[in-house]
């Protein structure tokens, strides 16, 4: 599912208030939500810190991608900048650094692929199986189906709340004109480890099926 193809922000909610041209778009007034909700899938960004770099730390090329509005995977210019260890591009906000600073540039594309297995939760609340998430970027793998503790806020630590199974992606807007570009979805299905065919023994071309 194509998010933004580079001409318009139909596939969003308050997309008309983001820049759209030449192919890209730019952080405008208010994060932007997908009108689609999605839970196991992966997805493709691709972003852009402003350049030259402009201010320090967390106020630097600073924005995020939320999976289901819930998880942040951040977004900053990272790029031989100081930040806190968790709150650099690729960290999973306030829980776990990247595994590697991959951050290219700033002005250069950095792309994000990031595969995505949402919580799942018991009728009472409770909860049944965490998130997890596996994050490339630039083509270097930066987390490693690593296990979310919960939610990503900036004041108390993460916690669990129950929610649908499904949930929009949305990308934030911290004050800064990051530019993004090519973003799709594609969802996925778990495996459910059912064998499909029955076992058997090769002779040549022959087949014996094990009984």
């Amino acid at each position: 599912i194509v998010l933004f193809d580079g001409k318009d922000m139909s596939k969003w909610d308050n997309g008309e208030n983001w820049k759209v041209a030449d192919g890209i778009v730019t952080v405008g007034k208010g994060k932007i939500v997908t009108k689609d909700k999605f839970g196991d899938c992966q997805v493709h960004i691709e972003w852009s810190a402003p350049n030259p770099p402009k201010g320090q730390g967390q106020g630097r090329g600073n924005s995020g991608l939320f999976l289901m509005d819930t998880y942040e995977i951040q977004i900053l210019d990272s790029y031989q900048a100081d930040t806190y260890h968790d709150g650099q591009a690729g960290a999973i906000y306030k829980q776990t650094p990247p595994m590697v600073n991959a951050m290219r540039a700033p002005g250069q594309w950095n792309t994000y692929d990031i595969l995505w297995t949402a919580p799942r939760f018991n009728e009472d609340g409770s909860l049944e199986s965490p998130a997890y998430i596996t994050a490339i970027h630039n083509g270097v793998v930066i987390l490693n189906h690593f296990e979310l503790l919960g939610d990503t806020p900036y004041t108390r630590p993460p916690a669990y709340n129950k929610h649908d199974a499904k949930g929009p992606i949305s990308l934030q807007d911290h004050g800064n004109p990051v530019r993004f570009r090519n973003i799709w979805v594609r969802e996925l299905t778990p495996a459910k480890g059912e064998q499909t065919r029955k076992p058997f023994i090769r002779d040549g071309e022959k087949e014996t099926p094990i009984e």
